[in-house]
């Protein structure tokens, strides 16, 4: 997985007076916690935590407040209701030696034999939540859907990667390939054309 860099600077915490002025500087006030680490406030430039906030992919994150560094996740994210722009961000410090919940993005490949049938796959899930190392998590998961057939499906517990736990429930649905009027009007003229035979 992609590490990133992310400065900040500590802040007064809790008072919303230091907040608001926080944010008229052009800034998100944050908050960095677990794995031992004491609650550490602190804000960012709002413009450098959209690489973090705007994008399907997760990342690991090299924070560094005040020349104080910790590694660790965007956990949570307040938006403005209106505006959609961040409010607020919560990071979890990790551990490298410890395992971590993370989502990422599932990629579809492959051209489906129940595609080429006249089918239609249909998309379920878009992320996945995996468990492992940081050093093993990878950026997306990728998933071949060439052998699904129409009226197939494929489900977490069918897929399998090395030094990763997938932690979603076995039966979630991945993708499925449904049938439609073109693969049944395929089947007919098939068996159509084995009976003339």
């Amino acid at each position: 997985m992609k590490h990133l860099t992310l400065s900040g600077s500590k802040r007064n915490f809790g008072r919303k007076a230091d907040v608001r002025e926080v944010r008229s500087e052009g800034k998100v006030p944050c908050v960095v916690y677990g794995n031992g680490v004491e609650n550490t406030a602190f804000s960012v430039d709002a413009k450098a935590l959209k690489a973090l906030t705007d994008t399907p992919y997760c990342h690991i994150v090299d924070l560094d407040i005040d020349g104080t560094k910790f590694t660790a996740l965007l956990h949570e994210v307040q938006y403005h209701p209106v505006k959609d722009n961040a409010l607020h961000a919560d990071f979890l410090a990790v551990d490298n030696k410890k395992p971590v919940v993370v989502e990422v993005p599932v990629i579809i490949t492959g051209n489906s034999v129940g595609v080429r049938a006249g089918g239609k796959l249909q998309v379920s899930r878009r992320k996945l939540k995996i468990s492992g190392l940081l050093e093993n998590l990878p950026d997306e998961l990728t998933v071949d859907v060439t052998p699904l057939a129409i009226g197939k499906r494929i489900t977490a517990g069918d897929l399998k990667f090395d030094n990763i736990t997938i932690v979603n429930p076995k039966a979630t649905i991945i993708c499925s390939c449904q049938s439609t009027r073109n693969a049944v009007a395929a089947a007919e003229t098939e068996g159509g054309e084995a009976a003339a035979e």
